[in-house]
């Protein structure tokens, strides 16, 4: 006797193969993982040039050593707090340089506005010089702390005679201000000017204890040949 089979049966049976077949597949769309965005880059702006008078004829050499960081503050990434003593960092937004390496230029920049000095020149170099700033990045971070949220900016800044290695002042900088967005790019914005702000109160410290009383400072002149 002849055996028929059924048109269903056979389709039933198609499809349960093309169903095993498609499985490998349908796990592999499973487990790809969604393209990860592109990081985006942030820098620290320079101040804006101002004119000056010549510096005097006096005036001293400053020498400006790399600007450090605190632990946590050395990298690439931006900081973010969302309670005290947590750091966090944005997953996709990043400085394009760490912070530390990016204020040595700024602090050039910032003292030589001044008009205060016969150079400012940054470490390491072959120049030599009277005086000697050392900076310390103590933070840098986007603080949601409150509302609107704020970036803030501390740094410690000692300046030294560098013939007698003899502290003639040091002083901490704090700078906290209002971000016009919570996101990394208003942050960012906030976080330039707080650096900005902190620049000239350090260019102001420097030629201020420089140009202190013969008892706290050491005069300018005391530096000529």
């Amino acid at each position: 006797m002849t055996q028929h089979h059924s048109p269903g049966r056979a389709s039933k049976g198609w499809r349960a193969i093309a169903g095993l077949l498609l499985l490998p597949l349908a796990a592999c769309s499973v487990l790809r993982t969604a393209p990860t965005p592109p990081a985006t880059f942030y820098a620290l702006d320079n101040l804006p040039s101002a004119l000056r008078a010549p510096a005097p004829v006096d005036a001293p050499t400053l020498l400006i050593n790399p600007p450090r960081a605190a632990a946590g503050f050395d990298s690439q990434r931006i900081i973010y707090l969302r309670e005290p003593h947590r750091l966090d960092y944005f997953a996709h937004s990043e400085w394009v340089d760490p912070p530390a390496r990016m204020l040595g230029p700024l602090l050039v920049a910032a003292l030589q506005n001044t008009g205060a000095f016969h150079a400012v020149v940054l470490m390491p170099s072959t120049a030599t010089g009277q005086v000697r700033l050392d900076t310390e990045i103590l933070r840098l971070q986007h603080e949601f702390l409150g509302h609107p949220s704020r970036a803030r900016f501390t740094l410690r800044a000692t300046l030294v005679d560098d013939k007698t290695r003899r502290v003639l002042g040091w002083r901490e900088f704090d700078q906290s201000v209002a971000a016009t967005g919570d996101d990394p790019a208003g942050g960012v914005a906030a976080a330039n000017r707080a650096v900005q702000a902190v620049l000239q109160e350090v260019a102001d410290f420097c030629v201020e204890t420089l140009r202190g009383s013969p008892d706290d400072a050491v005069h300018f002149g005391a530096f000529s040949d």
